[in-house]
């Protein structure tokens, strides 16, 4: 119980930060997507079932949080899939090791890529944007930007626990 109130005071606070601070860390218009990196973490560290539960609730959280899609909903799916799919790298035995080694930089390439082609994809239908043009310039600098900022926590989880 006490770890899902940290869980939750701590999704609240990241995704504060991401509708605010974040934006400062921006290069051009590409941001690193704080929330992808907490989820992927949070499915490797409770498994598949929890990582898709907290990838819906803090998808819809943002959703009701920022607004500005307009799209109700649709961060809430794209971040469930991420924490399904982070889920894979689920291993009770080896949580440690994947949480400070390429595994979770892995994961979180993976999911951050699939989170956007699901969002480009639904977010551009019925517009005059293609699809590969906006994943090619901002799907996947957005990607790399996110993977690059989830070295932190990598190295400071392997720093703390491996040594």
């Amino acid at each position: 119980m006490r770890r899902t109130a940290e869980y939750i005071l701590l999704s609240l606070f990241l995704i504060l930060l991401q509708t605010s601070v974040v934006n400062f860390l921006s290069i051009a218009t590409i941001v690193p997507d704080l929330l992808i990196v907490w989820i992927v973490y949070i499915a490797i560290r409770q498994g598949q079932f929890v990582g898709t539960i907290a990838g819906f609730v803090i998808g819809l959280l943002l959703d009701l949080i920022s607004g500005k899609d307009g799209m109700l909903g649709l961060a809430a799916m794209a971040k469930t899939v991420c924490g399904f799919t982070a889920g894979y790298f689920y291993n009770e035995n080896k949580t440690v090791q994947t949480l400070g080694g390429y595994r979770f930089i892995l994961a979180i390439a993976i999911a951050s890529l699939l989170h956007n082609v699901i969002y480009f994809l639904i977010f551009l239908q019925g517009s005059e944007i293609q699809w590969w043009g906006a994943l090619l310039w901002h799907g996947v600098p957005t990607t790399v930007y996110t993977t690059v900022f989830g070295l932190l926590p990598m190295f400071a989880f392997a720093r703390k626990y491996l040594s």
